[in-house]
């Protein structure tokens, strides 16, 4: 168990919180999902440069590895990216779905719009999923952080796929949940 200590802001006394096995694979499991679409959009930026959801999302997708990595060493876990390099996971199963999202992107701007939309459906899945099985606040706080940031993703993403004249449909999230995140 790993232990983690979070100022309340009525008590001047630190609460000590312990995490589950659950959330430390979970913020593993997270840190690498979230370089997972920031090395795909990264690499989607290179051949889409007209294109800026690619780059700008990849920027946030950064934010967002940070944040899951302050929670890491806050919590004293080890950080699974081992090398910030591009397509380098420690998750094989990672490595594999970073080549079959790159393949299809860089078919065209349209599969590479799906692809991003698909990558933050699967982002908003997970996220609500992990904020469902976590009583620790600093994990709630940063994944509900991170799930209203991949909501306006998925909202960017669409957007660029609407001007294309097609549709996404949701492959992970409900098409109610789909359908109120669009509708933001």
């Amino acid at each position: 168990m790993r232990h983690g200590y979070f100022k309340g802001h009525h008590h001047e006394s630190e609460v000590s919180y312990t995490l589950t096995n659950e959330e430390i694979e979970s913020l593993i499991h997270m840190r690498e999902e979230e370089k997972l679409a920031r090395d795909v959009y990264l690499t989607l930026a290179d051949k889409y440069s007209d294109t800026k959801v690619f780059s700008n999302i990849a920027n946030a997708e950064q934010h967002h590895m940070d944040k899951i990595g302050e929670l890491l060493d806050k919590y004293g876990i080890e950080d699974p990216v081992k090398s910030d390099e591009v397509g380098v996971f420690s998750d094989e199963s990672m490595s594999a779905l970073y080549t079959q999202l790159t393949t299809q992107g860089l078919n065209s701007l349209s599969d590479a719009l799906t692809v991003g939309a698909t990558i933050e459906d699967l982002d908003i899945f997970d996220l609500e999923d992990e904020i469902g099985d976590s009583s620790n606040p600093d994990i709630v706080r940063v994944y509900s952080q991170l799930e209203h940031g991949s909501e306006h993703h998925l909202n960017a993403f669409t957007y660029n796929l609407e001007i294309l004249g097609e549709d996404y449909t949701p492959q992970y999230i409900s098409t109610q949940d789909y359908q109120d995140i669009i509708g933001m």
